[in-house]
């Protein structure tokens, strides 16, 4: 197998013993995709996870060293899964995790209702725009704003898609938290956990991450906020761990 093509090239990921294509000019991934990757509640021995736009399966990738759970990818852009499954064949990972090229919105018919202990998702953060408002390169503008699938379309599908007890984590930003919360509950994700992350101390919230389970009670716990950077402009010891693990 030709493992790069074009501008890629093969980084580490972290300190997992992993490798991942990446390029600049299609998908790099972020520290977003691996604070959702170190959240979300993963089974140990068994079960089965499915992460939704998956880009580059760096989310996948990372769970694989949490669970032995089977792990499902969905990507809409075919450059964009090609890459993952380069990934996932190069650290040989193909038994544990698959991925689908496709639309998210046609999973429950694709992969059928109520079959996921857990599913994440890293979703387009961005209300559509106009065309001049949008980034122009297609692999970022796909990304990074909801023209392919919109923040309903994620929580509905997953709903669809989670059994009952069967969690859904989500990374996401601030300013659309009521909209994630009140889409939760109506479509029976209950929300569970709650984190706020900081780019440091004295800054406002720049990232949540959220967690709900489809037909739970409700309960929702805030977790303690989490900063990204000290004020020397230095990873904080949470996160170089969230990172590199304890050092």
């Amino acid at each position: 197998m030709d493992w790069l093509k074009d501008d890629e090239r093969l980084d580490y990921l972290l300190a997992e013993n992993l490798r991942i294509i990446q390029s600049p000019t299609v998908f790099s991934f972020s520290l977003d995709a691996v604070l959702l990757a170190r959240f979300a509640y993963v089974p140990i021995q068994k079960g089965e996870i499915l992460d939704l736009c998956s880009g580059n399966g760096v989310i996948p990738l990372l769970l694989s060293g949490r669970t032995k759970a089977q792990i499902t990818g969905v990507e809409i852009q075919e450059r964009l899964y090609n890459m993952a499954v380069r990934s996932i064949v190069l650290n040989g990972l193909d038994k544990q995790i698959q991925m689908i090229h496709g639309d998210l919105k046609e999973m429950p018919a694709k992969l059928g209702h109520a079959l996921f202990d857990v599913i994440t998702c890293n979703p387009p953060y961005f209300q559509t725009l106009s065309k001049e408002g949008q980034n122009q390169n297609q692999y970022f503008a796909l990304a990074r704003h909801e023209i392919a699938c919109t923040l309903e379309d994620v929580v509905s599908v997953s709903s669809r898609l989670a059994r009952p007890g069967g969690k859904v984590a989500l990374v996401h930003r601030p300013g659309r938290l009521m909209d994630i919360l009140t889409l939760m509950r109506q479509y029976k994700l209950e929300p569970k956990r709650l984190q706020f992350v900081y780019p440091k101390e004295g800054k406002e919230s720049n990232m949540i991450l959220v967690e709900g389970t489809k037909d739970a009670n409700p309960d929702l716990k805030i977790l303690p906020p989490l900063y990204i950077y000290t004020h020397a402009n230095e990873y904080t010891e949470e996160v170089k761990e969230l990172l590199y693990g304890k050092l």
